[in-house]
């Protein structure tokens, strides 16, 4: 749930960059070894995409995410 939240919190802001960061502490939270496995990715690849000059495809996004065990979902306003 804390996870969910912190990724809300950073999405509600409208900041790719900053989502990406929030999206990186978790995977670093949880172990990047781990996440980078469960999502099918390179370990190394997948710190890159998702350091701060980082710049990870949309794919690689839903992947980690997945891997989180979470899910992303779009409402109306």
């Amino acid at each position: 749930e804390d996870m969910a939240a912190y990724l809300e919190a950073a999405i509600e802001e409208g900041d790719a960059a900053l989502f990406t960061a929030a999206l990186g502490d978790i995977a670093r939270a949880k172990g990047m070894t781990e996440v980078a496995r469960a999502a099918g990715l390179g370990r190394e690849s997948l710190y890159k995409a998702l350091s701060p000059d980082g710049n990870p495809e949309f794919a690689t996004v839903l992947k980690v995410v997945r891997s989180l065990g979470l899910k992303l979902h779009a409402t109306a306003e």
